[in-house]
């Protein structure tokens, strides 16, 4: 089988600014919206600017700007976030709130930095009135929700989310939050910036232009007496060891992290310096993630392969009735864009084990926690990516462009 999914690259459409910005920014963020983008690029190209975003993962292009106009977009953006107009040479970062038509309210997290012909601007959108996002539209298999369940009930310790920008990790976690969120609890979280509003729960904001960062942030917090503490992302010594003098507390700590795999996060932690027999004894478990792209159901393309009866030997255990002999492919149609109509998450969740908890106190190789954990029925993401491929949800070329080939291999 050999069906690409294609990037749609269609041609530019026309966009007059004029003496207007606010209304072609408007505009542009309302065209982004619609197609559910999860960025949006202003770029500084000789001639123009480009106007892109990047929807499910793959990049498509909008608008080219004449130059004048495109400087006028950007100073808009600018001046709505609060950023120094004269200020073109170095990196800088805002914030916008957007009310856009019918009351729907956007966060935008802007980012900007100076390249070779001009400033590039990327622009993360975030809805902040999303309602009852729970475990149900995450991705995760039957078996992974229940260790994931199981882990919520424990009183105290670390659950820990890792994967790249743009995995999901923050609505994996807002998911987790929602399910503790029955008002038995006191729930704080430290975000960078808050993405949704949660009722009930305690919401603060990092702010680096007055030197409120993680750290800061997470020493006052404890002092509010909460039980369970969300923070946004552990990125220093400082908050990795503070999260664990927490989660050892009797405080459950939910966290994110940057590592390429469940495993590699152990190592991660260690990295910081936290002290292996802390982190053993509080580490509860860790969820590794990426989001696919799923095939639309009107037009997904079936191949029989029912010639390679070994193919789902691995996930066969959670595989129902007939699925297994038939993948599928991309095609197109009106219902989606490229053969693709949503996005899922594809997960790896390392539950800690008695044995797994010794391997870390003594600082095993990732490749030792890897096995421990496999030979305790870990679904890693080889088989939570087969199982999305004999579930007939994605593609076996979606998988290998989202997965490397290293985690994909026997």
């Amino acid at each position: 089988m050999s069906v690409e999914p294609k990037i749609d690259f269609q041609e530019t459409s026309p966009l007059i600014v004029g003496d207007d910005p606010e209304a072609a920014v408007m505009q542009i963020v309302e065209e982004a919206a619609a197609l559910d983008a999860g960025d949006l690029f202003l770029t500084s190209e000789l001639n123009l600017v480009r106007v892109s975003v990047r929807v499910m993962g793959a990049m498509r292009v909008l608008h080219d700007l004449r130059i004048a106009d495109g400087r006028r977009c950007m100073n808009f953006l600018k001046t709505a976030a609060e950023m120094d107009l004269s200020e073109k040479r170095r990196p800088a970062d805002g914030r916008w709130v957007y009310e856009g038509p019918g009351g729907r309210r956007r966060d935008l997290r802007i980012n900007t930095i100076p390249t070779l012909h001009g400033e590039d601007f990327s622009i993360r959108l975030l809805g902040r009135d999303r309602r009852g996002d729970g475990f149900d539209d995450l991705g995760l298999e039957k078996h992974q929700l229940r260790e994931l369940l199981s882990i919520l009930q424990t009183p105290g310790g670390l659950l820990l989310v890792t994967g790249p920008s743009g995995a999901g990790k923050t609505t994996t976690l807002y998911a987790c939050l929602r399910h503790l969120n029955d008002g038995r609890r006191k729930l704080n979280t430290i975000e960078d910036p808050i993405e949704c509003e949660i009722p009930g729960v305690r919401q603060s904001q990092v702010e680096q232009t007055i030197g409120l960062d993680f750290p800061e942030l997470l020493r006052s917090v404890l002092r509010q007496s909460p039980d369970v503490i969300l923070i946004g992302e552990i990125r220093d010594k400082v908050t990795a060891q503070t999260a664990i003098r927490a989660a050892n507390s009797g405080h459950l700590v939910l966290a994110t992290m940057h590592a390429p795999v469940a495993a590699g996060a152990v190592r991660a932690m260690l990295n910081y310096e936290v002290h292996p027999h802390f982190l053993a004894s509080s580490l509860l478990g860790v969820v590794s993630q990426r989001l696919v792209r799923v095939l639309c159901q009107h037009c997904r393309l079936a191949v029989d392969v029912s010639h390679a009866p070994r193919m789902f030997d691995d996930v066969r255990p959670w595989l129902a009735p007939g699925q297994g002999s038939v993948i599928y492919g991309p095609r197109g149609c009106e219902h989606c864009r490229d053969g693709f109509s949503a996005q899922t998450g594809i997960f790896e969740l390392l539950a800690i084990t008695p044995r797994l908890r010794k391997l870390i106190a003594e600082q095993a190789a990732d490749e030792e926690l890897t096995q421990a954990a496999e030979e305790a029925g870990y679904t890693n993401f080889r088989r939570a990516g087969l199982l999305k491929v004999a579930q007939g949800v994605t593609s076996l070329e979606e998988l290998m462009r989202v997965i490397p080939g290293e985690y994909l291999s026997a």
